[in-house]
C-alpha cells in the first residue's frame, strides 16, 4: 500500500468537480475544467491543507461520466503530484465498476481511493467487510479511505464491522461524520493505530481531542485560513479559541448555505473559479428568477466567508499551520 494511517490527517479538502462554461447543458459530455482544477487544487496545497479527496458527493462522483471521471482523477494525480496524500473517489452503485475504476487509478499512479458502499440497494451489513476485503486484496498496493456516508449510501457501517475492516492492511483511513460521542468512542476502541479517522470540521471540538486524526471540509474552497486557523487552536489544545472559529464559521454559514451541486459561496469568494452547474441542480436554475436569487445567497455567502478569511488569514500565514 502507498500510505500508512499515521500520514493520514489533518484538514482534508473535499475536492469539487470544477466545471466547465457548457457544464449546465445535457449535451455537454466532457465538463471537467482541467485548469481550474489544477489551479485550484494547487492554491489549497500551498496555502497549507494536508490532503486531498476527490470525487466524493461534493465532488459529484455519482454525476459524472466515465470520461469526465478519468479527467478529474488524472488531473488531481498531476496537479498534486505527490506533495500531499490524495484519495481519489471510486464510489459507484456498481461493485464491480469499483474494479474498473481502481484499475484506473493504479494505471495513472494513484496511491490512494475514497471508497464508499455501492448504494443502488442498501448492502447488507454482513457483506461489508466481503467487499472492502475483495477490493483490498485485488488492490494491495493502493490505500483505502473508507467514505462513510450513510445518507447517501444507505447503510449506517456499525462499529460491530471494524474489527473485520481493520485486518484489510490497506485500508487506512475513514471519512465519517455519523457517530455520537457514545458510538465514537467505542469505535476508536477497536480502529485505533489502524485507521486515521476523518471527521466533519463542526466536529474538531471535542472529536479530535478523543481521537480523530483530521477534520473533511469543502468550505475552504471559499478560501481555507478559518479551517486552518480552528484547526492550529485545535491542536493547540486551545478550547476557547477552537470553539469561537467554528461559531464563527457557523454564522457566516460554513462557506456554503446551498446545496452542494448548486451555486454556492465558492462561485464568488473569488479564492477558485468552480465554474457552471451540472444538471440536474441546473434544470431549476434555468428560471431566470430563480438564478437572480440563487447567485444573491451565494454572493451574501461568499462576503460572510471573506470576511472570516480577512480575520483569520494574517495569523495563519504568520504562524503556519500545525502538522498532523
Amino acid at each position: 500500500m502507498s500510505y500508512t494511517h499515521e500520514e493520514l490527517g489533518g484538514v482534508c479538502a473535499m475536492s469539487p468537480a470544477v466545471a466547465t462554461p457548457d457544464a449546465g447543458s445535457m449535451s455537454a459530455m466532457r465538463t471537467i475544467d482541467i485548469d481550474n482544477l489544477t489551479d485550484a487544487l494547487d492554491r489549497a496545497i500551498r496555502d497549507g491543507i494536508h490532503m486531498i479527496a476527490t470525487t466524493g458527493t461534493f465532488g459529484q462522483v455519482w454525476n459524472l461520466l466515465w470520461e469526465e471521471w478519468q479527467d478529474a482523477v488524472t488531473a488531481s494525480i498531476q496537479a498534486v503530484n505527490k506533495r500531499v496524500p490524495l484519495m481519489l473517489g471510486v464510489t459507484t452503485a456498481n461493485p464491480r465498476e469499483i474494479t474498473k475504476r481502481m484499475q484506473f487509478v493504479r494505471e495513472q499512479g494513484g496511491e490512494g481511493v475514497l471508497l464508499g458502499l455501492p448504494y443502488y440497494d442498501p448492502l447488507p451489513v454482513h457483506d461489508i467487510p466481503t467487499m472492502y476485503r475483495e477490493v483490498g486484496e485485488l488492490f494491495p498496493d493502493i490505500s483505502i479511505m473508507i467514505y462513510h456516508n450513510p445518507p447517501n449510501h444507505r447503510v449506517h457501517i456499525p462499529v460491530s464491522v471494524f474489527p473485520e475492516l481493520v485486518k484489510i492492511p490497506n485500508i487506512v483511513c475513514m471519512k465519517d461524520s455519523h457517530r455520537t460521542p457514545a458510538e465514537f468512542i467505542r469505535l476508536h476502541d477497536v480502529i485505533d493505530g489502524h485507521i486515521a479517522h476523518i471527521a466533519n470540521t463542526f466536529q474538531l471540538y471535542p472529536y479530535l481531542e478523543m481521537g480523530a486524526a483530521g477534520v473533511w471540509n469543502h468550505q475552504l474552497w471559499s478560501g481555507p485560513w478559518p479551517v486552518l486557523a480552528a484547526w492550529n487552536a485545535a491542536k493547540a489544545g486551545d478550547v476557547p479559541k477552537t470553539k469561537a472559529i467554528m461559531k464563527d464559521m457557523m454564522s457566516a454559514g460554513g462557506g456554503g448555505d446551498s446545496r452542494y451541486g448548486e451555486i454556492t459561496t465558492h462561485a464568488y469568494a473569488g479564492y477558485i473559479n468552480i465554474g457552471e452547474v451540472r444538471p440536474p441542480f441546473a434544470w431549476s436554475l434555468r428560471d431566470p428568477e430563480a438564478r437572480a436569487k440563487a447567485e444573491e445567497r451565494a454572493r451574501k455567502g461568499a462576503e460572510k466567508w471573506r470576511v472570516l478569511c480577512e480575520k483569520y488569514r494574517p495569523e495563519v500565514e504568520a504562524t503556519g499551520v500545525a502538522p498532523i
